[in-house]
């Protein structure tokens, strides 16, 4: 979840570390901090708050020329978010400096030893006693400290350790947590992420699980647990970097929330042929295993979670295969049956959404056939998974995920039909006219962005409303379960997502005059019983808001109506949720707030 930079090279540190910090600020931002190796001393500064807040502080602090430094932005875990428990932590000597994504599962059990050495702790954070351990290997190489510290610690871990000793080296270690290495001419860069380093290297490394990296100026060294140098992959980052600036627009979020077009047309490209077939080629699963699968199982969380939910209505209509969904973090606990005929689909923006691999291995585990959704490339789901569908979304720096969403949708919808297409359960001209469709999503979505000045006119009357609800049945609820989410995550307003007809059965208490409820209705075959619903919470004097096609007529049923291009059900989910996300989006930044880093949250959920 948090954020890792590490530099060691001839750029002065600090303008290395500091702007890489502010890139991956929307992984966790409680807290911040540097650590400086200046060659015979450790210089550790950090500051509860932002990066501007890190900024300000080191403004303070005179001379900053170093060899090397490591830095951190969190989401805070273990302690609250503080100074004492902000990153980087050093063992008690001050010799070793460590950095840390994830949490150490037996963390209690490894400081309840250390005590009992007679070590003294600082913070209450599970890093601190990474670092105490690291510096009670001091016999041992820093590389080989880290292995042995690996090998004891349980749970999520992405390192970056520095010894006074030894300032041009930083040693990196990966498991479960992501990490990658940006490779230069005389300089090296390790990072959570890719935007940290972008601006001045296209040449990367990604760090496995269970691997220790030595990163030096001029050299990176990988190896695995047991200290058996591990030949690197080194790949080219396509990206350019603008695509890390907001490009004109006020925000990350708005930016990628426009950006939604040119992201379904990517994920459609060479998937859909002219003929009206699916190909995905990249799957390279066998065909008659795909006939012979039984039960799908759709694995996520949070917003992935929503997609799950359509990918549940699109691959049982089309294929009439029995789907299950499940929240990732729960799937292992209730002992689903999986055996060689189950399809198991996990879906992640990141790849790298702890709960959704733990799953996923569950899964595996029991033999279960596994395909993967992400939007990164050689995530960890990627790796864990036969097969990947990616979803092409480009980056997304907003916390709120949307154009991911999206392109999610789009990417379950192609393998929805490329199933059905392989077993055979649609007829083939079903198929190309589905597909005829999908390809008409980009310019829908287009249509649906011209809205954004009317819906924020629209919210501008409730700046003092509290309470939301958002309906809608069939292919239409997940919708309105992801427009409830992206109201509360960005707006921190109530917000509850329901399926319409459920509305009756007990939430229908709380409506009341000032109450908006949205409602969904684009889902032709249900769309009478979802307008009845509607009229329902009308009669109780709710404010209603319907997304509905351009050809119905609703206009009696709603005090407002938001259109979307006609299209088929299920397609038409993709259309239907933007302008939920703009409703989201000018309703937080009607209440002044920072909708790329709303507080609490995260871009990547790697913990438990």
């Amino acid at each position: 979840m948090c954020g890792i930079v590490g530099y060691v090279g001839p750029r002065p540190v600090v303008d290395v570390l500091v702007p890489g910090l502010a890139r991956l600020e929307y992984r966790g931002y409680d807290s911040a901090g540097v650590a400086l190796n200046r060659g015979g001393s450790l210089d550790v500064i950090k500051t509860a708050g932002r990066i501007a807040d890190l900024e300000e502080l080191m403004a303070l602090s005179g001379d900053l020329q170093a060899v090397s430094g490591i830095g951190h932005t969190r989401w805070a875990t273990h302690g609250a978010p503080n100074t004492v428990n902000a990153h980087p932590h050093t063992d008690e000597s001050g010799d070793v400096v460590v950095v840390h994504n994830g949490i150490v599962e037996n963390w209690a059990d490894l400081k309840q030893k250390l005590i009992d050495g007679g070590h003294i702790f600082q913070s209450d954070t599970d890093t601190e006693v990474v670092a105490q351990m690291i510096g009670d290997l001091s016999h041992l190489t820093l590389t080989e400290a880290v292995r042995q510290v690996m090998k004891e610690a349980d749970g999520a871990l992405a390192l970056a350790v520095m010894r006074r000793s030894e300032p041009e080296l930083i040693v990196g270690a990966r498991r479960g947590s992501p990490l990658v290495v940006g490779r230069g001419d005389g300089e090296n860069f390790l990072a959570s992420d890719i935007p940290a380093f972008l601006e001045h290297t296209r040449e990367m490394v990604i760090i496995d699980d269970d691997r220790v990296v030595e990163v030096r100026p001029t050299s990176v060294t990988i190896f695995d647990l047991d200290g058996n140098e591990i030949e690197p992959e080194h790949r080219k980052i396509e990206w350019d970097f603008e695509a890390a600036e907001k490009g004109g627009f006020p925000t990350f979020m708005l930016k990628e929330i426009h950006e939604q077009p040119r992201a379904i047309v990517d994920t459609l490209a060479g998937r859909v042929s002219d003929g009206g077939r699916v190909v995905l080629n990249e799957l390279n699963m066998d065909p008659a295993l795909l006939r012979a699968i039984d039960k799908v199982f759709v694995i996520a969380c949070g917003t992935s979670y929503h997609a799950a939910m359509m990918a549940k209505y699109a691959i049982e209509r089309w294929t009439r295969l029995p789907v299950e969904i499940d929240i990732a973090s729960e799937f292992r606990y209730r002992d689903p049956v999986l055996d060689a005929r189950s399809l198991v689909i996990g879906i992640s923006q990141s790849g790298e959404t702890i709960d959704t691999l733990a799953a996923v291995r569950y899964a595996r585990a029991q033999g279960a056939n596994l395909i993967g959704v992400s939007n990164v490339i050689d995530s960890a789901l990627a790796r864990e998974s036969h097969a990947v569908l990616y979803t092409r979304a480009g980056l997304e720096i907003g916390v709120a995920a949307t154009k991911t969403f999206t392109t999610q949708l789009v990417a379950m919808q192609l393998l929805g039909l490329y199933l059905a297409q392989v077993r055979g359960s649609l007829d083939p001209g079903q198929i190309e006219l589905l597909v005829h469709d999908l390809k008409k999503l980009p310019e829908h979505v287009e249509q649906v962005l011209e809205t954004s000045g009317d819906i924020e006119t629209l919210t501008q009357q409730w700046g003092d409303v509290r309470d939301y609800f958002f309906l809608g049945r069939s292919g239409d609820f997940p919708v309105a379960m992801e427009g409830a989410l992206k109201l509360k995550e960005i707006a921190y307003v109530r917000a509850e997502g329901y399926a319409a007809g459920e509305m009756k059965h007990g939430p229908i208490a709380l409506i009341e005059e000032g109450v908006v409820v949205v409602g969904v209705a684009t889902d032709s075959h249900v769309r009478a019983k979802t307008l009845s619903n509607m009229e329902e919470v009308k009669a109780r004097g709710g404010t209603i808001v319907l997304v509905a096609e351009e050809s119905d007529d609703v206009d009696g049923v709603a005090h407002h109506v938001i259109r979307v291009p006609s299209g088929p059900d299920l397609l038409c989910t993709v259309t239907a949720v933007v302008p939920l996300q703009l409703l989201a989006y000018h309703v937080a930044t009607a209440r002044g707030l920072d909708v790329d880093k709303p507080r609490n949250l995260a871009k990547t959920v790697t913990v438990e």
